[in-house]
């Protein structure tokens, strides 16, 4: 199965606030597109097949949630209902009862979204050229279980009242704009309502005293003592799995760049996706210490919107 995966910069904006808001906390981001740097590999990974009984799992939530939304539309003059969109099997009775109405919740970004709905409704209009160049197949990225999951819950858009993406129009907009388009959205209504991050948890975070810093992970006590634009990022996500050969190489080849990294090396999670242990993948015998001056490697859970902050002033 061929996987693809990229490494690359967070998204810059120009917007300019400073209430706490998505867009002031946007504003902190570079503001040259000649900031992000993407790399797509193209190599042989095995899709880890182990969540798919929890996705499968999820229609026996049906007959609950129908008693739910039952005593909860017998008690209220209103009941709306937000799903993430891969359960509309679970939420579907909602339209038994006249006082429901439904919105589906996109996790994901709306370029992500949009283009699974266009080629999903046969590329109904032409879109920019350059938007399309170099787009990556979505071919072998997921198993042929998964997708037929996917395609099922798809066919219960057509209950939904519209759809709430997690982005905002800081930085997603000419996507937002394609998804409104009445061939995709059939003209129900849409709303990017993200993205849906814990900047107030940062904020407290950092209004903490500084006695409390030795909590901090030490990956972040790292990335704070390294330059601007200097540090490279790889990782692969919780879902994917890497062969030992390949990250013989990927070692190999961090080793010879010379240039300082931070590399995530977490086995693919499987269906525990609440389980602490962590496997231990093997590399290269005196890697980590010939490394340990320039390089940072992390094993354990690291909360992505701390991690991310720092990247961000660091660079990638």
């Amino acid at each position: 199965m061929m996987w693809r995966s990229t490494m690359s910069a967070p998204p810059p904006t120009t917007a300019r606030r400073g209430d706490g808001s998505t867009a002031g906390t946007l504003s902190r981001y570079p503001t040259s597109f000649s900031m992000i740097s993407s790399h797509h590999f193209l190599f042989q990974s095995s899709f880890p097949s182990r969540p798919q009984p929890l996705f499968d799992a999820s229609s026996a939530l049906r007959q609950p949630v129908a008693e739910l939304l039952r005593c909860l539309c017998a008690r209220n003059r209103r009941v709306v209902v937000i799903y993430d969109s891969l359960m509309g099997s679970v939420v579907q009775d909602f339209v038994n009862f006249p006082n429901a109405e439904s919105y589906t919740f996109h996790s994901v970004s709306a370029y992500t979204i949009f283009f699974f709905l266009w080629e999903k409704t046969g590329r109904p209009f032409s879109i920019d050229k350059e938007i399309l160049e170099n787009l990556p197949s979505l071919e072998g990225c997921f198993s042929p279980e998964f997708v037929k999951f996917v395609g099922n819950q798809h066919q219960y858009m057509n209950l939904n009242s519209g759809r709430i993406y997690n982005t905002c129009r800081v930085v997603e907009s000419p996507f937002l704009e394609l998804l409104a388009k009445p061939e995709i959205s059939g003209n129900k209504k849409q709303w990017a309502l993200g993205p849906f991050n814990p900047v107030g948890a940062e904020l407290v975070e950092r209004k903490k005293p500084s006695s409390n810093s030795d909590s901090r992970h030490r990956c972040l006590k790292w990335l704070d003592r390294q330059g601007p634009n200097s540090v490279i990022l790889v990782s692969f996500g919780t879902t994917s799995t890497l062969s030992d050969k390949q990250i013989q190489e990927l070692a190999m080849g961090l080793e010879k760049s010379q240039q300082k990294f931070v590399w995530v090396l977490r086995d693919a999670d499987g269906g525990n996706f609440f389980g602490r242990e962590v496997k231990k993948v093997e590399l290269p015998k005196g890697f980590e210490e010939r490394v340990k001056r320039r390089g940072m490697i992390v094993r354990d859970w690291l909360r992505s919107w701390r991690f991310w902050g720092t990247l961000q002033q660091v660079g990638l």
